[in-house]
């Protein structure tokens, strides 16, 4: 369990809000320093594709999936836009917030344009709504594409949010994806570690993002690069698509104890299954993320031998 001590507060936190940020990292983190971020964000970024379709449970086509999922389990804090959050947020009142600021389709393909995407709210407006609702929002968060002609304009105003956020003692999770024409590789080692450099100097707590790949070596020895490239920005792992649980819950391990992350960003893997599936998923993520579990206990709370 951490410390109050041992949470180290941005200096552009001002003093008269530092002890909500303290409390905000550490509603997030459950007093660990960890992240289980529960992933909600797809319904915009992949359409209905990770929802409805071979392999999708038939729970998952709703909204409420999402939320019945988030407070039925155990974890850091669920990642959706203020919309849903405004729609479901009365009857899920117990659920720990994170709102993302900015979302794009794929109905763009990066070979028809380079991506973009910028925020459909400001911090403002989410602090507005923070006190209105009476709901538990802890941070916010801002998708960035390195390599994209348009990444001035992700840049600077992912900058204005770190900034402004931590203004509100919000914590602040980044999401950086390299696309673009110039980027050749998606999943480089040495250009993920870039991408985690940029998150340490847009000043941001965590950064999430897709763990590198190199054939022939295991992607959580490449991530130890990233995780050195963030310095005091906390990296955490994308979950990706759906695969089996057990190797998923063997990578998510390796990733905090071989690369060094600080917890992972989960969605399809825990959303697209039943809803006690989904819990137990969750669950099952949070042991080895906030627990220390061993992989072995994660696939016994996944399989429902252990709460």
């Amino acid at each position: 369990m951490m410390l109050d001590s041992q949470i180290r507060i941005p200096l552009d936190v001002p003093q008269k809000v530092q002890a909500r940020f303290k409390e905000n990292f550490r509603s997030m983190t459950l007093g660990t320093g960890r992240l289980m971020l529960f992933a909600g964000d797809q319904k915009v970024e992949h359409l209905n594709d990770d929802f409805s379709g071979p392999g999708i449970h038939s729970d998952d086509g709703s909204p409420e999936h999402l939320f019945r999922i988030a407070s039925g389990a155990r974890l850091g804090v669920f990642a959706t836009q203020l919309g849903l959050i405004a729609r479901y947020g009365e009857d899920y009142a117990t659920v720990p917030y994170l709102v993302k600021l900015n979302g794009k389709t794929n109905l763009i393909k990066t070979e028809d344009r380079d991506p973009l995407s910028t925020a459909w709210y400001s911090v403002d407006d989410v602090v507005a709504f923070q006190k209105q609702s009476d709901l538990m929002i802890h941070g916010v968060g801002y998708t960035i594409y390195p390599g994209s002609a348009f990444e001035p304009a992700m840049l600077r105003e992912a900058a204005q949010v770190v900034r402004q956020a931590h203004e509100h003692g919000l914590v602040t999770v980044i999401w950086i994806y390299p696309q673009g024409a110039n980027v050749r590789v998606k999943r480089n080692p040495h250009l993920i570690a870039g991408a985690c450099g940029i998150a340490a100097c847009l000043g941001s707590d965590f950064v999430t993002v897709s763990a590198p790949k190199k054939e022939g070596v295991s992607s959580s020895l490449l991530l130890k690069e990233a995780v050195l490239a963030a310095g005091r920005t906390r990296v955490i792992c994308a979950g990706g698509s759906s695969v089996d649980a057990s190797a998923f819950l063997t990578d998510l391990h390796e990733q905090i104890h071989i690369g060094g992350a600080a917890g992972n960003a989960t969605g399809r893997n825990i959303h697209q299954r039943s809803l006690p599936e989904g819990i137990r998923m969750c669950n099952a993520i949070s042991a080895l993320t906030l627990d220390d579990a061993d992989v072995e206990t994660a696939i016994a709370v996944w399989q429902g031998e252990k709460s």
